[in-house]
């Protein structure tokens, strides 16, 4: 999906934003949602497939993957469409002569939830690969997350020198 017309309609609904109040939970998710999505994201089907070799997967497991891959896929496919489509009828609404900020945020508000569409469709799509893996298959994955958050805590420090964590 092409990012720019949703970055010039959140430009121009940024003083529609400024009007509603922050929600305190939305903050507190977005600090602490971080390394825990990033986990979960390590067992989405494409990841897993694209490791099969290294996980010993079987053929039933590539067939199940394949098909929870395939299915997410078509829904996130669906969902970016139908938040394009949104996006599209948010910034007419936004061009008009006398820019309609009503219609303006009902599109928005339908294109951010069209977009949790899609990454709900991800992250289900990683908890149920994540149970078509055994016990062994789980601990290679475990111990590669933790390898590569090893990795980025180490990549953070060396960027940012003065700071810890």
């Amino acid at each position: 999906m092409d990012a720019r017309p949703l970055l010039a309609l959140m430009a121009l609904a940024g003083p529609l934003a400024a009007q509603q109040p922050a929600h305190p939970m939305d903050d507190a998710m977005m600090r602490h949602m971080g390394p825990a999505m990033r986990k979960v994201m390590l067992y989405t089907p494409q990841h897993l497939l694209a490791r099969k070799d290294a996980l010993g997967l079987t053929a039933d497991q590539v067939t199940g993957l394949t098909r929870l891959r395939d299915a997410a896929s078509a829904a996130e496919e669906a969902a970016e469409n139908e938040a394009q489509a949104h996006m599209n009828e948010g910034e007419q609404a936004a061009s008009a002569a006398t820019p309609d900020t009503s219609a303006l945020r009902v599109h928005l508000q339908a294109a951010h939830n069209a977009m949790w569409k899609a990454h709900w469709a991800m992250i289900a799509s990683a908890a149920q690969a994540r149970g078509v893996l055994t016990d062994a298959q789980l601990v290679k994955m475990q111990t590669w997350a933790d390898s590569m958050q090893a990795w980025m805590q180490q990549h953070r420090q060396m960027m940012k020198p003065g700071e810890s964590h």
